[in-house]
């Protein structure tokens, strides 16, 4: 029906009903083209913020466990995002807000793992850049206080299997940063071990000088 009713008064509804169709078939990646595709073609249709807020939402549905490939994810934030900045009265502003923070809490848990799993394999300078650009991008993040012991715990680690000349900037950074962790988180459950990492760096430095 489509090609037959282009350009007429009847193309919205029939381009509408196909785009739901595709959804109600299961092929949210198609429904979400058609979605998308319907705002740009009939801007000024009533069905238009519907079809806005099904686009973001087919992104949704095909966002991956937090393990696999997160495009879908980030997609989804960024149009369920453009979706409250264009529509600011919506009815939909919640549940958008809702699932932006579900999708931020899979990508925030990803970004998580790989952090640890830097550590665990030893890679100490991969695991600080992680750790920094974790907490940078998280602020708010439980796992916040994890991420500076790790960074503290890397550049101290980093620091002992370093030649002379890295040795006592990698110390200091690991006492900055845990300067900083004793500021923001003084009843921390990881304060001890910061301490004695702490205690250590200065007592290596102190035999370096």
């Amino acid at each position: 029906m489509i090609p037959v009713v282009k350009g007429t008064d009847k193309a919205e509804e029939v381009y509408y009903y196909y785009t739901w169709s595709e959804y109600y078939l299961g092929d949210y990646i198609l429904s979400q083209y058609h979605f998308k595709n319907f705002t740009r073609q009939f801007p000024a249709s009533p069905h238009s913020e519907e079809c806005y807020f099904m686009n973001a939402h087919c992104y949704f549905l095909t966002s991956s466990n937090y393990k696999l490939d997160q495009t879908s994810t980030k997609n989804a934030i960024k149009e369920f995002q453009s979706f409250v900045d264009t529509y600011p009265e919506s009815t939909r502003i919640d549940s958008c807000n809702h699932t932006i923070d579900v999708l931020r809490n899979k990508l925030e848990k990803k970004d998580y793992e790989i952090t640890r799993q830097y550590f665990k394999m030893d890679d100490w300078k991969a695991s600080i850049v992680a750790a920094k650009n974790f907490i940078k991008e998280y602020p708010s993040s439980n796992y916040d206080e994890e991420m500076f012991l790790m960074m503290i715990d890397s550049y101290y680690l980093l620091a002992l299997n370093s030649i002379p000349s890295k040795k006592v900037e990698r110390l200091d950074g690991a006492i900055e940063n845990y300067i900083k962790f004793l500021d923001l988180y003084p009843k921390s459950s990881y304060l001890s071990r910061a301490e004695s990492i702490y205690t250590s760096c200065k007592n290596i430095k102190e035999k370096h000088n």
